[in-house]
């Protein structure tokens, strides 16, 4: 009988008939360094075309464990600048909505034009995408009420809430320091200081980074990428000493691992550093446009084996399985460091095929 009581409450809570389908809301959050990714694209394609009702929260900081690169991030960055439009937004609502039909169709079309006058284009409308912001997200009653009329509102299809907000809001070392504190030792909550792990041999991490360095001083062609993980894959390092040689496409190893592809046609020697579960995502690339054409593409995979405090997710399990089954592939472990900085220089003269450092 409660439950009973419940439904029925909720239906007239909802303005539904007894019995009819609840009206469903739907909300997707995405972060402004994860919104660069293919697949993430290829969502809102789909979602566009669709017409479906569905919320696209975009939690736009401006950090992610490096900083986001690429044109997706300028054009945030140039969004969430331009400010003045949002309350162009209101103003042309408040007036079309009391404009006859034909009249607020041309109204709403022309918000559209000064709105991309003003931000310098309007991508997410041109996927199909009703846009709002940039917000504040830290502001509850600014927030609070734009959700609200979101899910209230009677327009069918797609929106997306940009909603501008600070890693690390409301603790101090957090705010100074974001990529400190994704991932967290032991610290003290007062000062943020975080325990140090007792001095031990260098990780293969740094192994494999100072080793990738020397080997880059004695061959110019020598090339460095990484999707979004320059210092979890070892290449800061490399970054600093040749900037111009390389690349983080951002969280993109579809991209990455092809990208190294055209750069061996070319005759460079392109090392692609990803982690193991993350190499996952680009395995049709190892396959079509690295293995099956024999390109000397060089894979420095961290993060192979079971990783402990990374969890599932970040876990290499497979790569021994997806990488062994593959033509021309050579795949490498090696047992110590010393081991490890033979094998990069293994990798670095290897242009006979594709090959694999875990």
């Amino acid at each position: 009988v409660a439950d009973e009581l419940i439904v029925r409450a909720r239906e007239q809570r909802d303005g539904l008939k007894p019995g009819s389908e609840p009206r469903r809301h739907v909300v997707a959050v995405i972060g402004d360094g994860s919104i660069s990714a293919g697949m993430a694209y290829e969502a809102l394609n789909n979602a566009g075309s669709s017409k479906a009702r569905l919320i696209v929260i975009l939690n736009d900081n401006e950090m992610s464990i490096a900083p986001p690169v690429g044109a997706m991030s300028a054009y945030l960055t140039r969004l969430m600048s331009s400010r003045s439009f949002l309350s162009l937004r209101d103003f042309a609502g408040k007036v079309a909505r009391r404009l006859p039909t034909g009249i607020e169709r041309t109204a709403k079309r022309a918000e559209e034009y000064a709105r991309g006058m003003l931000t310098g284009g309007t991508l997410f409308e041109e996927l199909g995408f009703y846009y709002v912001g940039p917000i504040d997200g830290h502001n509850m009653d600014h927030l609070l009420p734009v959700l609200r009329n979101l899910r209230d509102a009677d327009e069918a299809g797609p929106v997306l809430l940009h909603v501008i907000t600070q890693k690390g809001r409301g603790y101090a070392p957090a705010e100074a320091s974001g990529d400190k504190y994704h991932a967290v030792q032991k610290f003290n909550v007062v000062t943020g200081e975080q325990a140090k792990t007792p001095p031990g041999p260098p990780t293969y991490t740094s192994v494999f980074g100072a080793e990738l360095v020397a080997q880059a001083q004695a061959d110019e062609r020598i090339v460095a990428i990484t999707a979004a993980m320059p210092s979890g894959t070892g290449l800061d390092g490399f970054a600093r000493h040749f900037p111009e040689r390389f690349f983080d496409v951002g969280i993109a190893e579809q991209h990455a691992v092809t990208f190294a592809a055209g750069m061996a046609t070319e005759g460079l020697k392109p090392f692609c550093a990803i982690y193991s579960t993350f190499l996952q995502r680009a395995y049709d690339q190892v396959v079509h446009d690295v293995a099956l054409q024999n390109l000397p593409v060089r894979f420095a995979i961290d993060r192979a084996g079971l990783v402990g405090a990374d969890g599932a997710t970040h876990a290499g399990s497979f790569d021994l399985n997806y990488l062994c089954c593959l033509p021309n592939m050579v795949v490498m472990a090696p047992a110590d460091e010393n081991e490890l900085r033979h094998m990069t220089a293994t990798a670095a003269a290897h242009d006979s095929g594709p090959i694999a450092l875990r």
